[in-house]
């Protein structure tokens, strides 16, 4: 039996609430210019008729020059882009370090640019990093004037067809500028695990890196303290040793923490590691980290394990795009998609195909979520002319490495992938390339699984699985028997499943301990391979307007679809949702469709909204964990009908469509457990405005996401309108979005309106910076305003 047991203590590293300034965010008043500009690597370049924007910045949503949306039919990225465009970019900052700085170390840190980034400080090139999801950084020291004005200058091109979803453009995630003695800990240097945890104990061991980079050999003390969440000291050492000019060291320190309260999904429990660096009686650094303490398992006879116990992971992939804000890495827009994907059930999340913002690894060890950390969806061989493909060789190193260095702290990141569907998998060569990217990433890190995905399933396969912990399969659910009686020691997760098919995937889950987890393409919905979600795809030549895939659980405003109400009802108990199949398709249909596409689900909809179908027979679905369902229409019961695995939690009436209220209840042990109502509306009167969060921090980087509801008199939404929505803001705020969920619009996803669909529409507000009320209005012809007010403090 192959068992790979890891015992691990690991600090969330992307979260580091650096001490003395050390750290700050560099977001705010860049100059952006989009196109190119010759010399304006030049710090004399006059930049003032450029566009002031604050970071994270994606250049790709917004709307074309001299236009009112983002979208092309004749985009070079087509379906893959989401019709969208990418070109060259320029951003420029003008910045001060004082004077008294002068004799520190200077850093500039990027969290992502997408892609193919040069960077420039007084007019010096600094360097260049192709890939767009990895965070690189650059000592800037030798070239800063301190005292004076200086110029960081940042050329970025997106440019061919590059990728094969929607990746956006520009500086989309944060800027760090490093302020740092030269003695300090290095970049990404510490890492903690823990050979033993027990309930009793959790033995911690600290490796610390640090840099001395004055000229003179020094004597250091590293003092390191853990503390908990209430900020109680619970362990603490230090180590003093002698330093080299010019060095870096190594410090091991090993501790002991009593009683530990273990990370988990459900309580995701992170205490904090407080490293000091000290001269003499100087302190010369010092770095407060968040971490959590947990265990993990996983073998073909007991599954995978966290902390000991048994636990099938409820996964989903999901791209890095924020929808109606783009590519753009907020922190509280990758809090909420994490969020909303553990409200719906998910307790593990694969980042398809790349590593995702430090953001939103912080968001999933605050929150419980684990994570499958890619790194790439190519090697060697391309998909696209112009995509990674052309850097492989060269950075495949250095980006494994920053994803590695960066993340591995995280208790959230339970295993590494090395790739995607990677070409030629069959291929001896290829096979080796695995080989050599596993090998190297446990040269970093031993404590986690190293996974990746794999289409094609066969024999033929088998050497480049052997160089995997956990074998991924993308869409091979018919394998997984077949491959255990073959290689009953290989444990095999569903890296990719087919939403079609979400009840065969999960129950093999439930069915099979060396299958242990299902990630279905997708959790959320994101723009970009347009359509495939739909019985319109395959690569028809008239796929414009559709620009989101539209095959997600969770829509790119954040709301459920019926797929995710259906998955409710296989993860979750006493669950129950009513969808209605309309009496036509709700878009056009493609008839030369291929077989193969199931990344759609059933044209259903939440909607008892029929006028001309009097007394015709609508198909009405229930789903639902609960043991029975009972459906009534304007309180007339239509008969029970038992939901189970028999009928895959799906209980189907034929019901003559009458204008009044579908109401389904749940039943378990012959007790009404849920129930769930569908109303037939009347023509909309009012807006109603409903923010997930009314207060905010006045940083200008906080959001407040507005749901605008068209309703009737009694409050009931109509699915059908689609009135345009005009939007004023009055305060300290700004729109950041709006959108709407609609596959084919092609609207702005930055002006100040937006049509409705099915009904609402999603305005999404941010912060300036300033403290205040934010007033946000909402205005329809012949429909009441509505209005929703946040606190910015």
């Amino acid at each position: 039996m192959k068992i790979f047991f890891v015992l691990l203590l690991l600090i969330a590293a992307g979260a580091n609430a650096q001490d003395n300034n050390r750290v700050q965010l560099f977001d705010a008043d860049w100059r952006f210019h989009r196109g190119g500009a010759q010399g304006a690597d030049e710090p004399g370049f006059d930049d003032a008729g450029w566009r002031k924007v604050d970071l994270p910045h994606d250049w790709s949503i917004e709307d074309l020059p001299g236009t009112n949306s983002p979208f092309s039919p004749d985009a070079i990225s087509q379906p893959n882009g989401g019709f969208t465009t990418g070109g060259t970019g320029w951003y420029r900052k003008t910045f001060t370090i004082p004077a008294a700085d002068k004799g520190k170390r200077i850093q500039v840190q990027f969290d992502g640019v997408y892609m193919n980034a040069e960077v420039y400080i007084n007019g010096k090139r600094m360097g260049k990093h192709p890939y767009g999801y990895t965070s690189f950084w650059y000592d800037i020291t030798d070239r800063i004037r301190f005292g004076e004005k200086n110029v960081l200058a940042v050329k970025v091109r997106n440019e061919g067809e590059n990728s094969r979803w929607y990746a956006g453009s520009g500086i989309y995630r944060h800027v760090w500028l490093k302020v740092l003695h030269p003695l300090h800990v290095a970049q990404w240097g510490t890492f903690v695990t823990t050979p033993v945890v027990s309930k009793a104990a959790a033995k911690v061991q600290v490796q610390a890196k640090i840099k001395n980079e004055t000229r003179d050999a020094a004597t250091v003390k590293v003092v390191t303290r853990i503390v908990d969440a209430a900020g109680k000291a619970v362990a603490a050492t230090e180590t003093t040793q002698k330093m080299d000019s010019l060095a870096t060291g190594q410090w091991n320190q090993d501790m002991t923490v009593r009683d530990p309260a273990l990370w988990s999904v459900d309580a995701p429990v992170l205490y904090t590691v407080i490293t000091e660096v000290y001269q003499g009686a100087q302190l010369t650094d010092k770095m407060s980290t968040p971490f959590g303490i947990r265990t993990i398992s996983a073998d073909a006879v007991n599954g995978f394990r966290l902390n000991g116990q048994p636990l099938e992971l409820k996964g989903g992939c999901v791209h890095h795009d924020n929808g109606p804000l783009g590519a753009k890495a907020f922190d509280r827009a990758e809090e909420r998609r994490v969020a909303l994907l553990k409200a719906s059930g998910y307790n593990a999340i694969r980042c398809s195909h790349n590593p995702p913002s430090p953001a939103f690894l912080d968001a999933c060890d605050r929150l419980g979520m684990l994570v499958i950390d890619e790194a790439f969806d190519i090697w060697g061989d391309g998909k696209n002319p112009d995509d990674y493909h052309r850097y492989f060789n060269e950075w495949w190193q250095r980006d494994l490495e920053s994803m590695l260095y960066r993340d591995r702290n995280h208790p959230s990141v339970i295993m590494w992938s090395t790739g995607n569907e990677i070409p030629h998998r069959e291929k001896p060569e290829v096979a080796r390339v695995a080989k050599m990217l596993s090998d190297f990433i446990r040269t970093v890190d031993t404590t986690r699984f190293i996974t990746c995905g794999v289409n094609g399933i066969a024999p033929d396969k088998d050497a480049f699985l052997s160089t995997l912990d956990i074998a991924g399969y993308n869409y091979a659910r018919d394998k997984y028997v077949v491959s255990h009686e073959r290689k009953p020691e290989r444990v095999i997760i569903a890296t990719e499943s087919f939403p079609l098919e979400a009840f065969e995937y999960w129950t093999a889950v439930e069915d099979h301990p060396w299958v242990v987890g299902d990630f279905v393409w997708t959790a959320f919905d994101y723009i970009g391979e347009a359509s495939i979600g739909w019985l319109g795809y395959w690569q028809a030549q008239w796929f414009y307007p559709w620009n989101l895939a539209y095959c997600g659980d969770i829509d790119i405003c954040g709301w459920k679809r019926p797929q995710s109400y259906y998955r409710d009802a296989l993860w979750k108990e006493d669950q129950l949702a009513v969808f209605v199949k309309p009496p036509q398709p709700s878009f056009p249909i493609n008839h030369d469709k291929v077989d193969w596409s199931h990344w759609e689900w059933h044209d259903v909809v939440a909607d008892w909204n029929w006028p001309g179908h009097e007394n015709k027979p609508l198909e009405v679905n229930v789903y639902s964990s609960c043991e029975q369902v009972e459906l009534f229409l304007d309180g007339r019961s239509l008969g029970k009908k038992a939901t189970s695995r028999s009928n895959k939690f799906t209980a189907v009436w034929q019901v003559p469509y009458k204008a009044g209220t579908l109401k389904a209840i749940g039943y378990t042990r012959g007790r009404e457990v849920n129930n769930a109502v569908l109303r037939t509306a009347a023509s909309p009167v009012q807006l109603e405005l409903n923010a997930d969060r009314t207060t905010i921090h006045a940083d200008g980087q906080d959001l407040s996401y507005i749901t605008v509801t068209l309703q009737d008199a009694d409050g009931v939404r109509h699915p059908k309108a689609e009135d345009e929505i005009q939007f004023t803001i009055t305060g300290p705020g700004t729109i950041a979005g709006v959108g709407n969920a609609n596959p084919r619009s092609v609207e702005s996803y930055q002006r100040p309106q937006r049509k409705a669909w099915q009904g609402r529409c999603l305005v999404i507000v941010r912060s300036t910076g300033q403290a205040g009320e934010i007033v946000v209005k909402a205005a329809a012809d012949g429909l009441k305003a509505g209005e929703v007010r946040i606190k910015a403090e």
